[in-house]
Order: structure tokens, then sequence, then C-alpha cells
């Protein structure tokens, strides 16, 4: 019996030395509507028609920044087709953390509750970390990952990590001059009274690693919290947060000694877990790019299970 030929490998997932992605971009012009294939032989004369099928088969075509397989796909005048010659566009899917923005130098990202940011001693690997330092290591096995700040396991919501090191540091060393603005949104139990105002102590934590407030300012770290109240309806609120400072769990902690611990959080108080997780969710962030020193601004929606609470 003859022997089987093996499978060709995909564009840029053979053995070897690792090679660049070599992206061309082309802008539509003026005229009529044009089917993809068509215009991919047309920007592209020197490679020959296979080799041009193959691009578009193997997801190395992207249509206004979308990866295409479909020949008969319509370009429009204007429209932006890039093609890689190396290999396929990277794409991310993940259930449980969405890239909300991307480029040389940061990453940010809605990441889902129940998901730990980074690693612990026991835990490695399926953290938020670990997932974009993998997508980002399928692109090019020199690129790096860096932890900015976190957030709780069971917290949702944005947050930002740094692709370089300078990136890193220049967030990290100047954090409250360039973090413009940070809100989180909670369900709490109960009805805030005032419905707006300022939670400030002083944060230490126990042998047990529990976050819990003190008078004395030499046994723990100021925390300052702004809230407000959204809406109330029946045994709940919602309730914006921003913070002053940035300790530790001091949103659960202030919540609970202002008597209205957050839904689902037992941890700090909470006698119900209506939709069985902690209903906290980091809303907006708004920070200068440390290399790029544009007002970076990036919000996203209270989760739909917080919505029908009140």
């Amino acid at each position: 019996m003859a022997k089987r030929k093996p499978l060709a490998a995909k564009p840029g997932t053979q053995p070897g030395t690792f090679r660049p992605d070599n992206i061309l971009t082309f802008t539509a012009p003026e005229g009529d509507e044009i089917q993809l294939l068509e215009y991919l032989f047309t920007i592209l004369p020197q490679s020959k028609r296979t080799t041009v099928k193959d691009y578009l088969k193997h997801h190395q075509v992207r249509l206004n920044g979308n990866v295409i397989t479909q020949f008969d796909a319509k370009v429009l005048p204007g429209d932006t087709v890039e093609v890689n010659t190396v290999r396929e566009f990277q794409t991310f899917s993940n259930p449980r953390l969405k890239i909300v923005y991307e480029d040389d130098d940061i990453i940010v990202v809605n990441k889902g509750y129940g998901l730990l940011s980074m690693g612990t001693d026991k835990i490695k690997e399926g953290t938020a970390y670990s997932i974009l330092r993998e997508y980002l290591k399928r692109k090019d096995p020199k690129n790096k990952l860096f932890i900015v700040h976190r957030l709780d396991r069971d917290t949702s919501g944005l947050m930002m990590f740094a692709k370089n090191q300078q990136a890193k540091e220049t967030m990290q060393h100047n954090w409250n001059n360039m973090v413009l603005e940070r809100t989180y949104v909670a369900i709490v139990e109960g009805k805030l009274e005032p419905a707006e105002g300022e939670i400030r102590s002083y944060l230490t934590e126990n042998s047990v690693h529990e976050v819990y407030s003190t008078d004395n300012p030499e046994e723990g770290q100021l925390a300052v919290t702004y809230y407000k109240t959204l809406k109330s309806r029946g045994a709940y609120s919602a309730v914006q947060l921003s913070l002053a400072t940035g300790r530790k769990n001091q949103i659960r902690v202030h919540m609970k000694e202002a008597g209205h611990p957050i839904a689902g959080d037992r941890r700090y108080g909470a006698k119900s877990s209506p939709i069985h997780r902690l209903c906290l969710h980091a809303r907006t962030l708004r920070f200068v790019h440390p290399v790029t020193r544009r007002d970076m601004n990036f919000s996203c929606p209270m989760p739909a299970g917080f919505l029908k609470l009140v």
C-alpha cells in the first residue's frame, strides 16, 4: 500500500526559527464594489493564484480588521484589506475574558467573575494573565506580558496589562497621577442613607487574610471610597463607587461597615446571593497612556444580572 502523503502544515506553523509577521495593507480605491478574492488577485499580482487562495483559506486575510475566509465578501471603496504572508492572523476568543483594546504597549480586558487576575502558589494556569500570555506568545514567542493591577477573582470588569517593562513601570510608579477615573458598580443589600457620600477608614488585615477597618493610622492604610446610589428596588440598590485609594478589598469592606454589604459577598457580611456571584463590577477605567500619553477612556455595561435586581 502506498504511503499517504503528510498533510501540509499551515503557514507559519512549521518547526524552525520564528519568522515575524509580514503584513501588507491596502485601501480599496474609489469605484464599484468587488469580490474579495478578485481584489486580492489585483493587489497581489506577483503571487500565484493558488497562493492567494491559500492566504484566504488559512485565515491570513483581514477585511476592516476582521479575519475573513469568504472569497465572495464584498470590498467597498475605502475598505482596508490586510494580508499576512507569513502566518494566520491570531484571533482571541475566550468565554471569560474579552479584549477591549490592544496596541504595542498595553492590553485592556473585560474580565469575567470567578477568573483570577494572576496565578497563585496553587493555581498557575487558567488565569487572566496566563490566557493573555498564551495569546501573545502565539503571535511571537518573544512577546511578554506584565501585571499592572489586579481585580479580585469574583469581581468582573475592566483591567489592564502591560506588554513591555517601560509601560508597566510607568503605570505602576505613577498610578495615582495616571489613572484619571476608576469606577465600579455594585448591587448592595438595602438602601444607603444618605444616598451619596464618602467612606473613610484605615484598613488592615488579620491572620486569615480578612481585611477590616481600624481607627489607628499606625495599624492600617488610609482608604477612601466615594459612593452614589443609582437606583433602589426592594431589597437591593445599585451603587456607583469610585476609589481615591486602591486598597485590597476596599469596596467590600467599606460596604460591609456601612451596613450594606455587596450582594453575594458572604465573606464580608452578605446575607443573600441572588445571582450566585459577587455583585461587583469594574465599569470604567480612564488613564493616561504610559507611552503615547493619550487619554484612554474605557467603559463596559453593568452585567445583565445586576440590572434584573433593581
